[in-house]
């Protein structure tokens, strides 16, 4: 089960010797040095390969809703069949960005029997275009603004894994998740690489420590 985000809060306040207090140090200003460090180790680590062996951290929406939408949208108006594209409903929460985009593991039906592959308007563009893509069985889908594109497909909803950076408590059937506070849920990064964080974190605050005060400024300054 992963760590909540309070409880890494804690820990690096209790590192600092920070009161609650204190309108500067508030969970949320914590919070956005978490994610900041957070951000670029998930990158390093993705580039190894890493990250997508640790299940804590993946979180899956069971059944998005499809609708069908224009190839302009989906940015194919180059494909010669008449295929129809579907897009996501809704725009998919946020997911953390990886070394090589963001961190999607699959996308399949929703019962998890069939995956399909990622790829780009361009490159479908150029494999729908070959005298050979007619014999070719692969579902395909394309991340873009926020949504994910499925050429050809008949499904009427997905199901997506993923590492999320946004709460995604409101997709979720259990109208229970909605009433979590942000501190409460869980923070999908894998427990190998939180005391990296929290030490960088740590050395963040460290530096911010080190400037003097307005005070002490005002006093240096000989033009005032």
């Amino acid at each position: 089960m992963a760590t909540p985000i309070k409880q890494i809060i804690s820990r690096i306040r209790n590192q600092i010797k920070a009161v609650k207090k204190d309108p500067f140090l508030t969970d949320r200003y914590i919070y956005s040095l978490i994610i900041k460090h957070a951000h670029w180790l998930m990158k390093r680590e993705d580039s190894k390969y890493k990250l997508m062996r640790f299940n804590s951290v993946i979180q899956s929406l069971g059944e998005v809703e499809l609708v069908e939408v224009d190839k302009i949208e989906a940015c194919v108006t180059n494909i010669k069949s008449n295929i129809k594209i579907k897009r996501t409903k809704d725009k998919i929460p946020s997911f953390l960005q990886g070394y090589y985009g963001p961190l999607i593991r699959s996308v399949s039906s929703v019962d998890g029997s069939i995956f399909l592959k990622p790829t780009n308007p361009s490159t479908y563009t150029f494999m729908e275009g070959t005298k050979t893509f007619k014999y070719n069985k692969t579902k395909y889908y394309w991340f873009l603004n926020d949504y994910l594109y499925f050429p050809d497909l008949e499904w009427d909803a997905v199901r997506i894994e993923g590492i999320f950076e946004d709460d995604i408590s409101k997709y979720s059937c259990d109208p229970k998740d909605d009433c979590t506070v942000r501190q409460d849920q869980p923070f999908n990064i894998p427990d190998y690489l939180h005391a990296e964080i929290e030490s960088n974190v740590i050395k963040d605050f460290g530096i911010m420590l080190q400037i003097p005060s307005d005070t002490n400024i005002d006093k240096q300054n000989i033009i005032r």
